[in-house]
């Protein structure tokens, strides 16, 4: 096992990444930029190295301070947390150059999966069902119009390098496919460095399920059961439960054996996540993407199976045989997780920057909270809005209901707009309640449910 790791991160990540350290007996080292230099992650730790100025370039995505950093405190092993360097297969190359262990899958891994279309073409081969859509990059608009005319509109414009709803465009008929086309590959370019796109069907009344996987180095894969990610605006996740009221037993047996299919299809090490669209009317599942690390909504898995993934990853990555069998994964109750978004969801969502002048989390039976905040501390506009994560856990989905319902009343942020009142709202939908709702869901839900409260309470 590792003796001292790097974490290349920061926020509720990094923090959730040290007390894994810490209960394994090993040497955290936090990074930081300016702006954090008074984070919980930094005074967490059991030491911290500044890495740059606040903007993510200049600290958190700059590659040689991350490095110099890890081997200033000797580390031998980084864990990059999510989203900055987590999916970049540079980096983890140059840790294996200096021999440092990455925690996280080989830069194979990440590079196959992280192009769209190539993980696309992957799982067609490994006999996992994928949406109808190009065959590989559309290279013009022209051919892009065909390809539409051949599966049917609608259809979705993808970046291949895509992610967070960047380079997506949907299309229903040529003229907005055609501009479209051109929107979304001009803002791949500028976001991924890479304006390539494909086109898929676009599923209109679909769910987003993604089912967690974990493997060795021996060849070893299981899967830890399904999330529902489907309360989500603009692609952006505001809610996820497992298990998915949406799916039945053997729809989970099937996408759960396909998930594990597409991991050993790569080779796949460490832990990660294969997402699926399911069409609600056909009762199909097709592949979307594998993303490469671990996920925001990773407690909700671990609140129902009993497993501590982040553990999991840091004895993958040590060479360890994994565990535990598929047989032996038990599944127990019900877990929703609420993001809590420094955010004003009164002025569509815009970020809410500034001093939390106090914070009261919740507690009792059920209840686990996330987060890197405290009373006082300053919200950089630099980085991610998500401010903490409230995860509750029930005998059944009615009762993690309830749980969630008392725990978003008992949270209390002052100082900063959150999403708070948007949990609270959702919580009491009948819709929410029955697992009724589609990827389209909360846009609905924000411009009638949520708008008419919001207006009887005088805040809109």
């Amino acid at each position: 096992m590792f003796d001292r790791v790097l974490i290349a991160n920061r926020g509720e990540i990094a923090v959730r990444i040290i007390r894994a350290c810490r209960e394994m007996g090993i040497h955290s080292v936090a990074v930081f930029s300016e702006a954090d230099e008074a984070s919980l992650h930094v005074q967490m730790a059991d030491e911290a190295v500044c890495i740059g100025p606040a903007p993510s370039r200049d600290s958190y995505l700059k590659i040689a301070n991350l490095i110099s950093a890890a081997e200033i405190a000797d580390v031998d092993a980084i864990h990059p947390g999510y989203g900055f360097l987590s999916e970049n297969a540079h980096f983890a190359e140059i840790c294996a150059n200096c021999n440092i262990a990455f925690i996280g899958p080989t830069p194979e891994n990440i590079r196959r999966m992280g192009d769209k279309a190539v993980a696309r073409e992957t799982m067609r081969k490994a006999g996992v069902p994928v949406t109808p859509g190009s065959d590989g990059l559309v290279l013009s608009k022209e051919d892009a119009v065909a390809c539409a005319k051949r599966i049917g509109y609608p259809v979705l414009v993808k970046a291949a390098a895509g992610g967070g709803g960047k380079g997506m465009r949907i299309a229903r008929n040529d003229v907005s496919l055609v501009q479209g086309y051109m929107t979304a590959s001009a803002e791949a370019e500028r976001a991924f460095g890479n304006a390539s796109v494909y086109i898929e069907k676009y599923v209109e009344q679909a769910r987003h399920i993604e089912v967690q996987v974990l493997a060795d180095h021996h060849g070893n894969v299981v899967h830890l059961g399904e999330r529902d990610c489907s309360i989500q605006r603009r692609h952006q996740k505001l809610l996820e439960e497992s298990p998915s009221p949406a799916i039945t037993p053997d729809v989970r047996r099937r996408i759960g054996r396909a998930a594990v299919r597409a991991a050993q299809s790569v080779g796949y090490r460490g832990a990660g996540t294969v997402e699926f669209l399911f069409d609600v009317g056909a009762r199909e599942y097709y592949f979307m993407e594998m993303n490469t690390r671990i996920q925001v909504e990773h407690p909700i898995t671990e609140e129902v199976t009993g497993v501590d993934l982040i553990k999991a990853q840091l004895l993958a990555a040590a060479g360890e045989k994994l565990p535990f069998t598929q047989k032996e994964i038990t599944f127990r109750g019900h877990a929703i997780e609420f993001r809590v978004n420094a955010e004003n969801p009164y002025r569509n969502f815009a970020p809410s920057p500034g001093r939390i002048d106090l914070v009261v989390f919740p507690g009792g039976r059920g209840v686990r909270v996330d987060s890197h905040v405290y009373s006082g501390l300053e919200i950089s506009p630099h980085y991610d809005s998500m401010i903490a994560k409230l995860i509750v856990r029930g005998d059944s989905r009615a009762d993690a209901i309830r749980i969630l319902n008392r725990a978003l009343q008992e949270c209390a942020i002052q100082g900063v707009h959150t999403t708070l009142p948007v949990g609270q709202a959702l919580v009491g939908d009948a819709h929410f309640r029955r697992g009724e709702y589609t990827t389209a869901f909360l846009e609905q839900f924000m411009e009638s449910s949520f708008r008419i409260q919001s207006r009887g309470s005088g805040e809109a």
